[in-house]
Parts: C-alpha cells; sequence; structure tokens
C-alpha cells in the first residue's frame, strides 16, 4: 500500500543502469531544485524533487544508485531495489521510468524486462540515440514499445530533446494506472536458473533484432531525411555490430589506456589541473579578498574599537573572509573535474589505475572514491558503497582521508602563497599537483601496508573482480558542468559556512578575553600603532594563550608555538578553518589591506616568543604541509566512517594512525631541512 507521506500526488522512481543517463534526465526533470538525504536505515544517499512546474505534472521523482538488474551485488544496488519494492517513506512508485542506452541495448533491456515482469507499470527513456546513429544504426521506438508492450519514448536529457514526450506519456500512464488501481508489484527471485537467463537474453535479441535497423545510402553514410525509405532489418551478421565500441574513442583509448603515455598524460593532465587552480583563480582572488578587507575596515571604522566592533570586524568578517576568498579556486576544481568527467576520461583513470591498485588489494572501483576524496572526503566515502567487496571497501574508507580534500586547498593556497610571490604561481601550481600525488602516493602506500596485515585491522573477505563499460567520448555539455559545479561549490559553502562562522566566533573570544581591555602606553603612537599594542598585550593574556601553554611542548619539536597550535586543533572540525584561526590569531586588527596581504605580512614578521627567531620559515611551512597531507580531515569524517563501517573500530584506527604519522613526518621534515640549512 502507497504511504501518503510526501505529498498527495505521484511517485515516479527513476532506475537504469550506471552511465545510461538516468542523473542527467533526473536533472533535467527536477531543475536542479531536489534534496539528497540518506536512505532510511542506511547511509545509501538518493535525491527527491518535485517535477519541475513547467512540465503540468504533480508528480515527485526519486533518483537512486543505477542497477544493472533486479540481483543486487553491492549496498547501494540493494537500496534501489528496496526503494522499488516498497520505499520505507514514500510507498511503491507509480511509475518507474527505466533509462536504456539506445547503443547498449542488448545488455539494458535485461532490467527493463525483470520490472516489466515484476508487474510495474514502465516507460523506457531511450537515451544516447546520437551515438547509434553515429555507428550507422537507428532504433524504432514504436517496434520496440510492441515488443516490450510498454511506452518507449526517445530523449536527451543533456538538451531536453523528446522530454516533453516523456511527459505526456507518464501522465497518461498515471492516469490509466489511477483507474486500473495500486502497483502490487511481484518481488524478484535472484536465485534464477542459467536456463532462464539464456531464454530471457535470446528473447532480448530477438527485440534487438526487430527494433534495431542500418541506414545506408549509395555513399555508405547516414541519411537522416531518407531514413524511413531505407531502414533494413539487421541479419544475424550484423545484429552484433551495434555493440561494438565506438571507434573513435577506440583511436583514443590506444593512447589514453597506453600503459606508459597514458600514464603520463594522467599526471600531465593533473599538473595543468593544480596550475590553473592558482593561475586562473588569481584575479577573482583578489577581488573577494580586497571586498572582505574593505568590509572589515569599514565595519571597524564604523562601529568603533570594542568588543563588538572587534567581534563583527575581526571575528565574522575577517574569519569567514579569510577562507571565502579560496572559493574561486574550489570553483574551478570542480568545474576541471566536471569536464573530465563529462567527457567520459575519469572512466579511463579508473582503468588506469586498476592493476596498480590491484598490487595492494584493490581494484579500479576504488579509483572514483578515491577521486572524489579531493572534493571531500564525506561523499568520497558515501561513494565507496559502490564496491560490492566488503574487504576492498573498507580499505578504501580507510585510505580516503588521505585524499587532499577541497578543505585543505585554503591551507595550502595560504602556505605556498607565503613562500612563492604572485610572479612565480606557476611554480606553486607545480607544487600544488606534487602535493596531491603525495597524497595518492601516501594513500597506496599505506592500503599495501594494510592489505600486508591482511585481518590486523580489516577483516572481511578477499575476493573480487573488476568489470568496467567505458563510457563513449563526448563533447561535455558546458550547461551541465557548470550546474553541477555550482550545485557542488553551494554543498561545499553550506557545510562550512556554519563551521567557519561558529569557530571564528569561539576563537574571536578566546583571544579577546579576559582582558579586553588592556592599559597600554599610547605616547608617541598613532591610532594604528596603539590598536596593535593592545591587540598584541590583548592576545598574550587571553583564554588561547593559557591553552597555548599547556600545547606548546608538543609544539616545539615542529618548530612552531602554541598560536599554530590552537589553529592545528580548531581544524579538525573543518580542515579550512586553520586559515581562519591564524587570521585571527595573527591579524587581530583590520587595515586598508587586503586581507590575505595583511595576513602574510602577519606571518612574516611573526616571531617565538621574545627569541627574535621567524615562526614561519620555508621548514615550518613544508612541515604544516606535511602535516596536512596525512592528517585525518575532520570530525566529520571520523562520523561518516563509523556509519559505513559500522562501528568505532576503524574510524579511531585512522585517527590515531593519521594524526601521530603527520606530527612525526612533520617534525623529520622540519628538522631535517633545518639541518640542511633550509630555514
Amino acid at each position: 500500500m502507497k504511504i501518503q507521506t510526501l505529498e498527495d500526488n505521484y511517485l515516479i522512481t527513476l532506475v537504469g543502469p550506471p552511465n545510461s543517463g538516468k542523473t542527467t534526465l533526473f536533472n533535467y526533470l527536477s531543475g536542479k531544485n531536489y534534496k539528497t538525504v540518506n536512505y532510511p536505515g542506511a547511509t545509501v544517499e538518493y535525491s527527491i524533487s518535485k517535477v519541475q512546474k513547467k512540465f503540468n505534472l504533480d508528480a515527485s521523482i526519486l533518483d537512486s544508485p543505477g542497477i544493472i538488474s533486479l540481483a543486487s551485488h553491492s549496498p547501494d544496488e540493494q537500496v534501489s531495489i528496496d526503494s522499488l519494492y516498497s520505499h520505507p517513506t514514500y510507498g511503491i512508485p507509480d511509475l518507474v521510468i527505466v533509462t536504456v542506452d539506445s547503443s547498449q541495448i542488448s545488455r539494458h533491456l535485461l532490467l527493463v524486462k525483470q520490472l516489466i515482469q515484476s508487474k510495474f507499470n514502465v516507460i523506457v527513456a531511450l537515451t544516447m540515440v546520437d551515438l547509434l546513429r553515429r555507428k550507422g544504426f537507428i532504433v524504432s521506438p514504436r517496434l520496440l514499445s510492441e515488443e516490450l508492450k510498454c511506452d518507449v519514448v526517445p530523449i536527451d536529457g543533456r538538451s531536453g530533446s523528446g522530454v516533453e514526450e516523456l511527459i505526456k506519456a507518464a501522465e497518461q500512464n498515471l492516469q490509466d494506472n489511477r483507474i486500473s488501481g495500486l502497483v502490487n508489484p511481484i518481488p524478484f527471485n535472484s536465485n534464477v536458473k542459467v536456463e532462464y537467463l539464456l531464454d530471457l537474453y535470446k528473447e532480448i535479441e530477438q527485440i534487438e533484432r526487430k527494433a534495431i535497423s542500418k541506414i545506408i545510402d549509395d555513399e555508405n553514410h547516414i541519411d537522416l531525411n531518407n531514413a524511413n525509405k531505407r531502414l533494413v532489418l539487421l541479419n544475424t551478421e550484423l545484429s552484433g555490430k551495434i555493440n561494438l565500441p565506438d571507434q573513435t574513442s577506440l583511436k583514443i583509448d590506444r593512447i589514453i589506456l597506453h600503459k606508459i603515455w597514458g600514464i603520463l598524460l594522467f599526471f600531465l593532465a593533473m599538473a595543468i589541473t593544480f596550475t590553473s587552480i592558482f593561475w586562473l583563480a588569481h584575479p577573482v582572488m583578489n577581488l573577494v579578498d580586497e571586498a572582505f578587507g574593505f568590509l572589515s575596515y569599514e565595519a571597524l571604522n564604523i562601529l568603533g574599537n570594542n568588543w563588538y566592533g572587534s567581534f563583527i570586524a575581526n571575528g565574522i568578517i575577517s574569519g569567514t573572509g579569510a577562507v571565502m576568498i579560496f572559493i574561486p579556486q574550489i570553483i574551478i576544481l570542480f568545474l576541471i573535474l566536471g569536464l573530465l568527467e563529462d567527457t567520459g576520461y575519469l572512466a579511463r583513470g579508473a582503468m588506469l589505475i586498476d592493476k596498480p591498485l590491484s598490487k595492494i588489494g584493490l581494484n579500479g572501483r576504488s579509483f572514483v572514491p578515491m577521486l572524489s576524496g579531493f572534493a571531500c572526503a564525506i561523499p568520497a566515502i558515501l561513494a565507496a558503497r559502490t564496491i560490492p567487496n566488503k574487504r576492498e571497501r573498507f580499505l578504501t574508507i580507510f585510505i580516503i582521508p588521505l585524499m587532499s580534500c577541497s578543505a585543505r586547498l585554503p591551507v595550502y593556497a595560504l602556505l605556498l602563497a607565503f613562500i612563492f610571490p604572485p610572479e612565480k604561481e606557476w611554480i606553486a601550481g607545480i607544487t600544488l599537483a606534487g602535493i596531491y600525488v603525495l597524497s595518492i602516493a601516501s594513500s597506496v602506500s599505506v592500503a599495501g601496508i594494510i592489505n600486508k596485515l591482511k585481518n590486523k585491522i580489516i577483516t572481511a573477505e578477499d575476493n573480487s573482480s573488476f568489470i568496467l563499460e567505458l563510457p563513449t567520448y563526448r563533447l561535455p555539455k558546458v550547461s551541465v558542468v557548470l550546474s553541477n559545479a555550482y550545485h557542488s561549490t553551494k554543498v561545499y559553502f553550506k557545510k562550512a559556512g556554519p563551521i567557519i562562522l561558529i569557530l571564528s566566533g569561539i576563537i574571536w573570544f578566546l583571544t579577546y578575553f579576559p582582558d579586553y581591555n588592556p592599559k597600554v602606553d599610547t605616547n608617541n603612537l598613532n591610532r594604528e600603532q596603539v590598536i596593535e599594542l593592545q591587540s598584541s598585550t590583548r592576545l598574550a593574556n587571553s583564554y588561547a594563550a593559557d591553552f597555548g601553554k599547556i600545547i606548546q611542548p608538543v609544539m616545539s619539536p615542529i618548530g612552531m608555538d602554541w598560536r599554530v597550535g590552537v589553529a592545528l586543533i580548531s581544524s579538525f572540525a573543518a580542515r579550512e578553518v586553520f586559515v581562519s584561526s591564524l587570521a585571527l590569531i595573527f591579524k587581530v586588527t583590520a587595515d586598508k589591506n587586503t586581507l590575505q596581504t595583511s595576513m602574510l605580512h602577519e606571518m612574516h614578521k611573526a616571531t617565538i616568543g621574545n627569541t627574535g627567531q621567524s615562526l614561519f620559515t620555508p621548514a615550518t611551512i613544508a612541515g604544516l604541509i606535511i602535516f596536512f597531507i596525512f592528517a585525518l580531515q575532520c570530525m566529520s569524517t571520523m562520523a561518516v566512517s563509523r556509519k559505513e563501517t559500522g562501528s568505532w573500530r576503524i574510524p579511531l584506527i585512522q585517527f590515531f594512525i593519521f594524526t601521530s604519522s603527520a606530527y612525526c613526518f612533520a617534525v623529520i621534515v622540519v628538522n631535517g631541512l633545518r639541518i640542511l640549512g633550509i630555514n
């Protein structure tokens, strides 16, 4: 029985194999006005949204992980199947829309046949029709509909072509369903005999031969205007040619997947990516930086040099602005990753890295979660649920925190800006690429060590295989890439924003009180000098300084003092908070300079106590970078790791191993560079 807890409207569920255009269609139907939540009782995510008003269809649409059949092989596939038969919140769908890649029709019709046999109301949305035509074939939706006994509509989810017809078919189906009664699907028996599958595939082969035809003209190329006059039914000899790989993609893959050139091109692409992050973002970062610097300066002038003026100017504006100036770099990172994904290159990356990963107990399926870790560890850990093998899934989750997430990007950008001047941005970009390569190498090394230990840390079965269907190379849809980058950035902003604001307020309080109005000698000092002297006196007598005395012995071996220690501790809430914490601790007054310029100036003149020894040097900066490469990302990462692994065992081991390793490596690097005279 349908549970009407969403709204009093229809529920449409989108299903389909991976890379069949399902999520693209969902994005078009929802207009990006959707929310992503966890499936009840699991950590697997699905998306739910109302169909856009312009389609005049009073229905909600649900998108869940891709499946190739009704027999599950991984946790996310099981959630998709469970949501079909009875979602705990929304009940049984009134309609199931199945996306089928026209160029892979013999494989994708298996799911359609199973859904129809299970008595679901089904509509087939044919995608990738242009790829089929490029191979010299055309599909007849009418013939396919007659064979399947359900509506079949060709669409392009990226441009919206055919979506209006799909909506009309869905509306008609829902009206017919309302007259005929509720949907009562039959549970699918996954323990089917081999003979059943052979018969089913024979039936699918017959359907394919009837519905797909070859288009031929006198010059052996496609003439769509006269296609209907020239349709020739496929014979046995031609039937297998539909599923042949795209010849252009094959030619490109000879280079992209080459065991030597492919790896070199991969690292070249990564180097270009991270160099672009510095080069392209710099002008926009300057504008954002100047805007926050102006706001901070004006706020202090208007409100005055008192506690609430300092709180707004230095606690909220400066603290938040110190992180927000790096948003352009994060946007560029998401844009480039989106372009690589939309062209089909990321799937090739999984193929390239499968062989080396197999040496450490993983396979190519771990590549996408690991790569997602460059954006954020939380969705990356959730993405690991697509790995069927439990041991490989847990091992992937274990090493994901070592991937340098976008929250670390502001930290790296600030530290590299301290070492490299603006005119040497290309060197900073190459160094950043090296940092990311080091994070990958460290994660691979850790995985190899754990794999050698076998069941000492991760106890689970150890048998798996890796099969990946490579998508055809396609020109990226700019609007889709921009939209996805905007959505990812918004999610990052919503996740990081509240944490930054709260912790900025806490750090401001700890550095401002209890001696919030210290008495200083103001003789022969101008206003800005008085403010700076008051700030330094206030900081030296603050709660943060009292706490710093406790952690100072831990910071001394890595050449730093308690101020950096406070910033490091606050960064365990969110990595980017390290930057705002430094902004509050080292730049406690606002001036007319940009925030980053002022912050770098304060860092350059900072000394350790009364020793006169510089606090920030190339050696200590290198130590900080090493610390952030290895240290566990944030508390949220631990919470998600606990949910995905089912206990605190792995998250606590992660925290202890990664944090202690980060500290030890930082000690070695700082003191090693000092011995070499690099200080």
